[in-house]
């Protein structure tokens, strides 16, 4: 599985990460993988991989660092900045994309919107699953 993760600086994309790892069991420390390109996490055998391709300057740079095999097994596969590897990063399953909004009426801090959509019937059944089992609402 493919997860695309878009939006700018501090979305909020490695702290999305981060509670969907929570959610599922990981209790170790979960950090961006922005200088080393991929963290690896492995949850009751299933094996999440967080990329970060934000440093990259060329696409080019996703083949010279070998990161396809990640892309061709079973895991899933979760990528902040996918647009920086393109057109050589495998399409997305589901893509999501955060931004920030103004805090709650003046009383300081900022809100985060996801808009998620799915991009492969894999992905529609993984969102179906998650609506289903959640308190999210369409936009």
């Amino acid at each position: 599985m493919v997860i695309w993760l878009e939006g700018d600086l501090g979305a909020g994309k490695t702290t999305l990460v981060r509670g969907l790892l929570r959610a599922a069991g990981d209790t170790g420390p979960v950090k961006s993988p922005t200088y080393t390109l991929l963290e690896v996490h492995v949850v009751s055998g299933l094996h999440f991989y967080h990329f970060d391709f934000y440093r990259f300057n060329q696409a080019e740079e996703y083949l010279d660092a070998g990161l396809d095999e990640y892309f061709s097994g079973s895991g899933i596969c979760l990528v902040e900045w996918p647009d920086k590897a393109a057109p050589y990063l495998p399409a997305a399953d589901m893509r999501i994309e955060l931004r920030t909004e103004p805090g709650d009426g003046g009383k300081g801090g900022e809100g985060r919107v996801a808009r998620i959509e799915a991009a492969s019937a894999r992905g529609r059944t993984c969102l179906a699953g998650v609506m289903s089992s959640s308190s999210l609402r369409p936009a």
